[in-house]
């Protein structure tokens, strides 16, 4: 492969498209790490093509004549676009998907894998370390792992077994590669490059920042060390066609049920809240009570007039941030916009869910909850050409990562994560015949 470098044209073996000039020039930097016997990170910002040129490069090496075994570890909740990707792109690779059933991977194990009769092995974290022993003793030609930073904290179950993989290239795919602090880095860096990066102690101690330290000359040293093991490009930088998001932020007042509840809430009044005395249990975490009351008193029981229980204007009424949605909703639908909800509750979902039926808006929903096949179907359902499907209703820990729900234009976040990287996380993939992409967020300036 490394008389090919530099790749200056598409490998032939690509079929699904046109790489991009950086997209490109991401499959050369990934070439060239491999002929050298160096693991990296693929870092680029969400919605530069990461899948893309992961596959691309699988593409090129089976065009070069090596024709595996590779294995792709993806979160459970990207199997179904890794699949898409991997068959438009090179559809002459022989995919194996091992998921289904206990028993119907078992059986793909000892007929399709034992046998050798695939190139590349996709599968989840839940089932590679379901299968850990079966897949660990594959020599792999190369390996691949999405959304990598789950494996930033080098004691977990997921990173110990990773580890074990016997390949001989290893990628890690990730937007983003430094969260919380230096040490996560250093976990990835480690699993890449072990021999390299085989001291936390020691890396971290070249980074640490004290009242004798120029953050601006341990910046550029770690810009130094990271260089050649990862690439980490910007939208901004690498694709001016594609036309900016704009967030806005929408505060909302309380609504009086609202504010009567996060008052007794406040106070520790459980009867007030649940109407029956219930478990003071629920009011230990009391930030997290706050947080549903905003949200939509109807997360506490007894709030929600009834029985009978019945859709109605009052599901709006009583929460601030429905009134606000309803209005935003209303106009979205009349414009012929398409919309992706996130929001981090499922059970805030439901409630959503009623709404949706009240008003009736047609709609989509993945949650923690929804199985495979299930999923799929409603992306299906919602990206299919003529699709009546107004809404996508998402929980951001189950719909934020990996989805290209490319048929959206506008996204509404219904409250934010405590952790903001899972927020950055959702996003659209846009394109220049687009209208630009819009998401508003929704506060409540009584929180």
């Amino acid at each position: 492969m490394s008389e090919l470098l530099p790749i200056h044209s598409q490998p032939e073996i690509l079929r699904g498209g046109q790489l991009r000039d950086y997209q490109l020039d991401g499959l050369n930097w990934l070439a060239s790490l491999y002929c050298n016997g160096i693991g990296g990170i693929l870092a680029d910002e969400m919605g530069l093509g990461k899948t893309v040129q992961t596959v691309a490069f699988l593409g090129l090496m089976m065009q070069c004549g090596t024709s595996g075994p590779f294995l792709l570890l993806v979160p459970k909740s990207t199997m179904g676009n890794w699949q898409l990707e991997v068959q438009k792109w090179i559809p002459t690779a022989r995919l194996l998907a091992l998921q289904g059933t206990a028993q119907e991977r078992e059986e793909l194990i000892s007929s399709e894998m034992a046998a050798g009769r695939f190139d590349i092995l996709l599968t989840s974290y839940e089932v590679f370390l379901r299968h850990k022993h079966a897949i660990c003793r594959v020599r792999w030609r190369y390996v691949a792992i999405d959304e990598a930073h789950r494996i930033k904290n080098e004691d977990s179950q997921l990173a110990q077994v990773a580890r074990e993989l016997k390949t001989c290239g290893r990628l890690l795919i990730t937007g983003t590669p430094l969260q919380n602090n230096v040490h996560e880095l250093w976990a990835l860096l480690n699993f890449v490059l072990p021999d390299e990066f085989h001291s936390s102690q020691d890396f971290e101690n070249l980074f640490r920042l004290d009242s004798t330290t120029d953050a601006a000359a341990v910046t550029v040293n770690l810009q130094g060390i990271l260089g050649p093991f990862m690439l980490r490009r910007l939208k901004r930088d690498v694709e001016r066609s594609l036309l900016p998001k704009q967030e806005i932020n929408v505060y909302i007042p309380l609504s009086s049920m609202q504010r009567n509840l996060y008052s007794h809430i406040l106070k520790k009044d459980l009867s007030a809240i649940s109407g029956k005395g219930g478990d003071r249990s629920q009011l230990l975490n009391i930030v997290m009570q706050l947080r549903k009351a905003c949200n939509h008193p109807y997360l506490f029981e007894g709030q929600e007039p009834g029985p009978p229980y019945v859709e109605g204007e009052h599901l709006v009424d009583n929460a601030g941030k429905m009134k606000a949605l309803d209005q935003l909703l209303k106009k979205l639908h009349a414009n012929h916009s398409r919309v992706l909800l996130f929001c981090q509750m499922t059970r805030m979902l439901d409630i959503i869910e009623d709404y949706c039926n009240y008003r009736n808006f047609t709609y989509c929903r993945i949650d923690g909850q929804s199985v495979g096949a299930e999923r799929q179907e409603s992306i299906a359902e919602f990206m299919k050409e003529g699709s009546d499907r107004f809404l996508f209703l998402l929980s951001t820990r189950a719909g934020g990562l990996g989805l290209n729900l490319q048929a959206a234009d506008k996204v509404v976040l219904y409250d934010s994560d405590w952790n903001p990287q899972a927020d950055i996380q959702i996003r659209l993939a846009d394109d220049e015949k687009k209208p630009k992409v819009k998401s508003a967020k929704g506060s409540l300036a009584g929180r």
